[in-house]
Order: structure tokens, then C-alpha cells, then sequence
């Protein structure tokens, strides 16, 4: 009994096997089988691709450009804690139509040099001259900041002012896409201010390609440290408020690169609190960085080539932050994990 059913169980198997190679289903099913196993195989070579980061580099060399990657995102955030009200939560207001109007043909009046700069900017051409000077007319009232074993500077003057990078170092790592010293059109004063960055000291960017790294008439990502775009321009800072030309022209950065030399001035209240709101210890751009670390789980500072399967932390936060003067270093990720500070 157990042999006859055996027998038939066989014969049924072998006919259903002739009847499927007849429809060309066994055939199909093995181009099937061969195509994922081939799929998988290349989903399991395919490494994840890395955005490089520049090492640190020494005094007289300069930042290569090594990753071919820029971020390709629509809006970039602004490293500035004043963007946050932005004007796209108010609706535009209705426009009124205008009126038609027979216009008289105007006279020709010549106009000296001192009338246009007055119409333009409300300064006279002796004032522009004035305020011109007065830019680099300050003389060093502070000692040099000192730095400690944790790569923090510290300013006798402002205790609670503890970047941990120097103008230096912004600019030899790779900042501000290498344009913050491009020839600047001031619509405020109606001029336009270049080469003022001979006034650093050499030993800042010596060895460096200026044209590339400090005066591009271009936003470069890849001149950056973390190869991406961030923040805005010297001209939306200047409409929207942020710069006091009665000191520093181009903002932030060279407020910080003259505070650093030693210039004291009435302005440096309002920037020191600007950096507190943005990477001081409770700063929100440091804040938001430091949480993606422990979202993603991640107890060493990122830098991509030591682990190729390490997930990126935020490049654009990172930029943001070195911008500012701080990094990321592993005290702060330690004492972060810690205490949440």
C-alpha cells in the first residue's frame, strides 16, 4: 500500500513538471531567482558614498578641495540667530494700482560727487572719508586671549566669551564659501570696501590662495571645511539690520578678527550676546547639533574617513557653528551625554 501510494505521489510530481515546462514557467521562475540573487549581491557591495573633511592644517599650508559633493538643499539656514523671524509667515500685502500720470520732462542738474554719496547713503563725502579711517584707526587696549588645555580661548575682558577657534583657524580650515573679503557694495553707505583684509595680521593667511579662500567674488561650498552652503550674505545681514557700520563693515567675522586683536568698542556687547544666542553653552545652533548627536546615537565627534559606516552629523550645523568660532570637540560631546549641556 505505502509503495503504490509513493509511486503515484512521484508520477504526479513528474507530470506537474512537464506540465510547467510546457507553459515556460520553470524557466521564468529561474530568471526570476537568478535576477534577485544577482540584485542582492550588489546591494551588499554598495558602500555608502562620504563627504571628506579637510584635516587640520598647519600654519602655512592651505585647505584642499577634496569632496566633488555640495549640498543641493533649496534653503540653506541662516547662521544668524536674528533669521528666525522670517518674512514668509505674513502675507504679502494687496498691491494699489497706480495712477496715471502726464510726467513734465525733468532739467538736467549736475551733481558733485559729495550730492550723490549724500542722496544715496545721507553721508557726506568728508563723512565717508571719516568713517573710512575711523575702520582702522583703532589701536589694541586688551592682551591676547589665552587658551586652555581644551582648545578654549578666554578674554580677561568678557568671561563669558569662549569661542574655541581663532580667526586664524576659520579662515586656513575654510569659511564663509572663501568670499567674506570680496569686494562689498554697501547700499547703506553707497560705496564699496575692498582689500580690507591686508589689515590682518600675514601670519593669518600666509601660504593661502586670498583669491579662492578670503576675496572669491563667488560662494564656494567646496572652499568650506564641511563642503556645504550655509548661512547669508554680507548684504542680507546689512538689510536686515544686523551690521553697525560704524564699526565693522562686513558683521560678525571681522568684529571677532579686530575683538580678538585687542579692539574694544561699544559694539561688542550686542555681537558677544549674538554668539551666546547661537553656540554659546546655551546657544540654539550648538544645542541643535549636539542633540543630533544623541538622536543618531553617536558618543564620538564625527569626521568622516576614520569610520565609513559612522553617520554624517549634520554638515550644514557644523559649517553653521565653525562660522561662529566653535567646533564640536569630544569634552563637549562627553559633558553633553552626560548632562545634557
Amino acid at each position: 500500500m505505502a509503495t503504490t501510494f509513493s509511486s503515484r505521489r512521484l508520477e504526479n510530481i513528474r507530470r506537474n513538471q512537464e506540465l510547467l515546462e510546457e507553459l515556460g514557467a520553470a524557466a521564468q521562475a529561474k530568471v526570476i531567482q537568478e535576477s534577485a540573487a544577482k540584485s542582492s549581491g550588489r546591494q551588499q557591495q554598495r558602500k555608502p558614498i562620504k563627504r571628506t573633511r579637510n584635516e587640520p592644517l598647519g600654519r602655512n599650508s592651505q585647505p584642499t578641495r577634496v569632496s566633488a559633493r555640495i549640498a543641493a538643499a533649496a534653503v540653506d539656514p541662516a547662521y544668524d540667530h536674528d533669521s528666525a523671524s522670517s518674512s514668509e509667515d505674513s502675507a504679502p500685502a494687496p498691491r494699489k494700482r497706480q495712477k496715471t500720470a502726464t510726467r513734465r520732462p525733468r532739467k538736467t542738474v549736475a551733481k558733485t560727487a559729495t550730492q550723490t554719496l549724500a542722496r544715496s547713503s545721507g553721508y557726506s563725502e568728508a563723512e565717508l572719508d571719516e568713517l573710512r579711517a575711523s575702520w582702522s584707526a583703532w589701536q589694541p587696549v586688551a592682551g591676547a586671549p589665552t587658551r586652555d588645555d581644551a582648545g578654549v580661548f578666554h578674554f580677561d575682558s568678557h568671561s563669558d566669551f569662549t569661542p574655541n577657534k581663532s580667526p586664524a583657524e576659520l579662515l586656513r580650515e575654510g569659511a564663509f564659501g572663501g568670499s567674506y573679503f570680496r569686494p562689498l557694495y554697501s547700499k547703506k553707505l553707497g560705496i564699496t570696501i575692498s582689500d580690507d583684509y591686508l589689515e590682518l595680521p600675514k601670519s593669518w593667511y600666509e601660504g593661502l590662495d586670498c583669491s579662492y579662500y578670503l576675496t572669491s567674488s563667488t560662494y564656494d561650498p567646496e572652499a568650506n571645511k564641511f563642503k556645504v552652503a550655509c548661512g547669508q550674505s554680507i548684504e542680507e545681514w546689512e538689510a536686515s539690520g544686523w551690521i553697525n557700520h560704524q564699526f565693522d563693515v562686513r558683521g560678525w567675522f571681522q568684529w571677532y578678527c579686530r575683538f580678538f586683536q585687542g579692539r574694544r568698542c561699544d559694539d561688542d556687547e550686542r555681537q558677544i550676546s549674538r554668539w551666546k544666542k547661537c553656540v554659546g553653552s546655551t546657544g540654539r545652533w550648538r544645542r541643535m547639533l549636539l542633540k543630533k548627536y544623541v538622536a543618531l546615537g553617536v558618543r564620538t565627534v564625527w569626521d568622516d574617513g576614520e569610520d565609513e559606516d559612522a553617520p554624517e552629523v549634520s554638515p550644514v550645523m557644523h559649517q553653521t557653528c565653525h562660522h561662529w568660532a566653535f567646533e564640536v570637540t569630544q569634552d563637549v560631546l562627553d559633558r553633553y551625554w552626560k548632562t545634557g549641556m
